[in-house]
């Protein structure tokens, strides 16, 4: 399987440089390292919130605010690299989830600011600071602790897939009444229950976030990887890279996790236009996701990966996402670790060129899904920044 063209990427340049300094003399492709104890204040020139989108609705003969989203920038001091980051928190999340970990270190927020990108935290549409309208958004799906323990906190007890053993980085016993695991878990909200509106409430209001700041970069984890390609293709002339944190896959069915020994079992078809649940823009153009014909592999690419759903051959084009960088990350223990390949795959199947960054590969090992929480968290964000300081001085070309 082509893997992207990471091995094209040449790691230097202001954001490595800066690593070094934070991590002494840990090499970058070395073991995680701690974070660095005794940063010095973080320089913001300036930081506060908005709102975006959103409009008035009559819900019982009164007039209230909805689908509105909650933003809050911080602009480092200096001369901030001339993109900022928009930062989308996936599932049951909120942009917590970048502001800061449950053991009290700095965020990828912060760890961004201090590479010198200004960065916009938000909160989706019906989570946290962007409020909950029951009446227009429907019913909410409450958190489930269990589910968290079994995906990324406690997973090496569960071993639901076949990477899950290789967990380490939780900065905790993982243990229920774990002070750490408390704190994740109070931070977790109720969702609106049907995900194909979350999709089209978090594209509106994402577009609207980018017509009011202009060209940005956007990263979104998890289940937000849905909304990114949508808004990328509304406005591919603003979004100037897209960090795709392993974004919600795999491409049409979803993948259930049974443990050993068959470990998969698909699910339905959940991502009607492949990588999303909304429009995007095919060539040859469809009217409708029905038009879309998927066809499963014969034989997965590993032992243990799933069997990739791609296009039937002629497959159509995603002709605005072409000219965008794009980077997929995948964590080595991560419930992402036997699909991620395959949102690559699609990607490449449409014309698309997107890196593929396996953190396994850079020697960053035992990370579930929520690696921005880690013990090793800020080695992450800085091998973000490191591709993107080679993605964004690439030579551009006319976006269609």
């Amino acid at each position: 399987m082509k893997r992207g063209r990471i091995g094209e990427l040449d790691f230097a340049g202001t954001a490595g440089r800066i690593l070094s300094a934070a991590l002494g003399a840990v090499a970058f492709f070395g073991p995680a390292a701690a974070q660095p104890a005794g940063d010095p204040p973080l320089s913001i020139a300036r930081e506060g919130f908005f709102y975006v989108g959103g409009k008035f609705t009559t819900v019982g003969g009164r007039q209230t605010m909805t689908g509105q989203m909650y933003v809050e920038f911080r602009i480092p001091a200096g001369k901030p690299h001339p993109y900022p980051i928009v930062m989308v928190h996936g599932g049951t999340m909120s942009g917590t989830n970048y502001t800061g970990t449950p053991d009290g270190r700095e965020g990828w927020a912060q760890n961004l600011v201090r590479l010198g990108y200004a960065v916009y935290v938000v909160d989706q549409p019906g989570r946290g600071r962007s409020a909950y309208q029951a009446e227009v958004y429907g019913p909410a799906e409450l958190v489930d602790r269990e589910n968290s323990q079994r995906r990324y906190i406690a997973q090496e007890k569960y071993k639901l897939w076949p990477q899950a053993h290789l967990h380490t980085q939780w900065p905790g016993s993982g243990e229920p009444d774990d002070p750490i695991v408390r704190q994740l878990v109070a931070s977790q909200l109720p969702a609106i229950r049907d995900f194909r509106q979350q999709q089209i409430l978090n594209r509106d209001a994402l577009v609207a976030l980018l017509d009011r700041i202009g060209p940005a970069v956007l990263l979104v984890h998890s289940q937000a990887g849905a909304f990114g390609w949508p808004v990328a293709d509304a406005r591919p002339n603003l979004v100037k890279a897209i960090l795709a944190i392993e974004p919600n896959g795999p491409p049409a069915y979803g993948v259930d996790f049974v443990g050993a020994p068959d470990y998969f079992r698909q699910g339905r078809l959940a991502l009607t236009y492949g990588i999303t649940a909304v429009p995007l823009t095919y060539s040859p153009p469809i009217a409708d996701a029905s038009e879309l014909a998927f066809v499963q592999q014969d034989k997965a690419d590993g032992p243990d990966l799933v069997k990739c759903w791609m296009q039937k051959e002629p497959a159509r084009q995603l002709a605005r996402l072409q000219n965008i960088p794009i980077l997929v990350l995948t964590a080595e223990a991560s419930y992402h670790a036997p699909y991620d390949h395959c949102t690559v795959k699609y990607l490449q199947q449409a014309g698309v060129r997107p890196d593929f960054v396996r953190l396994a590969d850079l020697g960053i090992r035992g990370n579930s899904h929520v690696m921005m929480l880690e013990k090793n968290s800020r080695e992450i964000a800085a091998v973000i920044a490191r591709w993107l300081d080679k993605a964004l001085t690439r030579p551009s070309r006319q976006t269609p």
